[in-house]
This record gives structure tokens, C-alpha cells and sequence, in this order.
């Protein structure tokens, strides 16, 4: 999904021809046009330089990868957004190594690990729903979801959203971004995973029938965010722990008793 977005966003910005006698700027319906005409683009790009998470995570925070650099002037905004999740998450876990002898331990430090990366995933879920209010890739992602749907009652609801794509994108940007967060820096970890995986599952019922996805993949990552709740993985390195350690909410308030819940 996330990679028949950046295609679609790049394909259109580079003003590549999608087939002959189409010019740029006529663009084909189908994601299966797409594909025959972006692979060779793809190839020779690989055979240039060959792509690795390490350089992905430099070109994000500096703003150089292909959903930042669309944004033009605007795209600096989503650099300072990664960069305070990132400083952040580390920094919060830094001070829990520091402070919290109990925290030093491996379940605690690769719990963080494998939850910092989820919030990463999530970050860049988030480039291809900007610019506001429609952004190609996350109409192209509704679409789908109408098409290939596993029920008819949730293609119903997918359309209600794709007619409304101008309301529902900004909300579901917030949302992943309060994902991104919540997993980055370890606040409220319970109720995240558990929204989370209900919103994964989302996309499995979704894109079920599409030819082009693995659903297998959206059930890893539903389980993952599963296992983030019932564990409480804010617990480890994260500000779940701090605010446990040093609470700043009365423990019989309800505003303390829906974070307990949700920590």
C-alpha cells in the first residue's frame, strides 16, 4: 500500500510517460497501468544505488525523501515533526536507563526497540496523507479499499469515506500521528495498540482481494500492536514508566483512572 503510493505520487511529479501515445498529466484509473510502466523507472534506479533503512531514516530526517519534497516549502515541517519524535523517544529512554535500574534490562530495551519502530512506520504512513485536503496516494489507497473490500457492508463504508476524502484525510493524518507519538515516546501505549490493530484491521478487510498485497502482512502487524497493549509496552523506556514513577495525575480522579487504562 504505503509502496503504490510513493509510485503513483512520484510517477505523477516526474512527469514520466505512463504508456505510449499517453503524455503526463493523462492519468490512467488503474493501478495495473501503473506498474508495467514505473518497474523499468524502479530498475534503473536500483542499479544506480541500492536503498537501505539506514539511508531511508537520514533522507527523512532531512527531508529529502519523495513525500517531503512534493510538500515544496511547506516540507521542513515534516523534518522538525521527525526529528522531535525522534530526539524524543531516545531521550525518554536514555533518562529511564539513567534513573530506573529495573528498566536496564533486554526485555525492557528491545520492547522499546521493536515499539520505536512501529512509531517510525506509522511516521511515514503519514507523508503520503499531505498535502491537504486530498492527497493522491491516500485517494488511491480508499479506492482500493472500496474495490477489493472483503464485505460489502465495509465497501459501503469505504465509499462514504472516499466521498468525503477531504474530512476523513486530515482526521486519519491526525490519528497516525498521534500513533507515531504515542509509540515513539511510550504515552498511552494500551489504548494506542489497541486502536492501532483495530485500524490495521481496517486495511486487511480492505484490501483483502488486491492482487498486488500480501494481507498476511497487515495481520503481523495488527498482532504486533496487539502484543504493544497487552504488555504495556510504554512500561519500557517510555513515559508510561516515567508518569508511574513520578505521577502527576491524583490516582482516584477519573482523568488518572482512563490513564491507568490506557498505560
Amino acid at each position: 500500500m504505503w509502496i503504490k503510493a510513493w509510485a503513483f505520487g512520484a510517477i505523477c511529479s516526474q512527469g514520466i510517460e505512463l504508456m505510449p501515445g499517453r503524455i503526463a498529466g493523462q492519468i490512467a484509473l488503474s493501478w495495473d497501468e501503473f506498474v508495467p510502466a514505473f518497474r523499468p523507472h524502479r530498475l534503473q534506479v536500483r542499479g544506480s544505488m541500492r536503498d537501505n533503512p539506514f539511508h531511508s531514516l537520514y533522507q527523512v530526517l532531512t527531508g529529502q525523501i519523495h513525500d517531503q519534497l512534493a510538500l515544496g516549502a511547506n516540507g521542513w515541517l515534516t523534518v522538525v515533526l521527525a526529528w522531535l519524535l525522534f530526539c524524543g523517544g531516545i531521550a525518554i529512554a536514555v533518562y529511564l536507563l539513567a534513573v530506573d535500574p529495573t528498566q536496564r534490562t533486554a526485555k525492557h530495551i528491545s520492547v522499546f526497540a521493536m515499539r520505536f519502530i512501529a512509531a517510525g512506520m506509522w511516521y511515514l504512513g503519514t507523508l503520503w496523507k499531505l498535502p491537504w485536503p486530498v492527497a493522491h496516494g491516500f485517494k488511491d489507497w480508499l479506492t482500493n479499499c472500496v474495490t477489493y473490500s472483503s464485505f460489502q457492508f465495509h465497501a459501503d463504508i469505504m465509499q462514504f469515506f472516499l466521498v468525503h476524502i477531504a474530512l476523513v484525510q486530515p482526521l486519519v493524518y491526525l490519528l497516525e500521528l498521534f500513533f507515531a507519538f504515542s509509540l515513539a515516546c511510550g504515552f498511552a501505549v494500551r489504548f494506542t495498540g489497541v486502536v492501532a490493530a483495530l485500524f490495521v484491521v481496517n486495511l486487511l478487510f480492505g484490501l483483502y482481494n488486491d492482487p498486488t498485497e500480501w494481507v498476511w502482512t497487515y495481520v503481523g502487524i495488527a498482532a504486533a500492536h496487539g502484543m504493544f497493549a497487552a504488555d504495556g509496552a510504554g512500561q519500557s523506556l517510555g513515559l508510561d514508566r516515567v508518569l508511574r514513577l513520578k505521577p502527576i495525575l491524583p490516582a482516584g480522579s477519573p482523568v488518572g483512572q482512563i490513564y491507568a487504562l490506557a498505560s
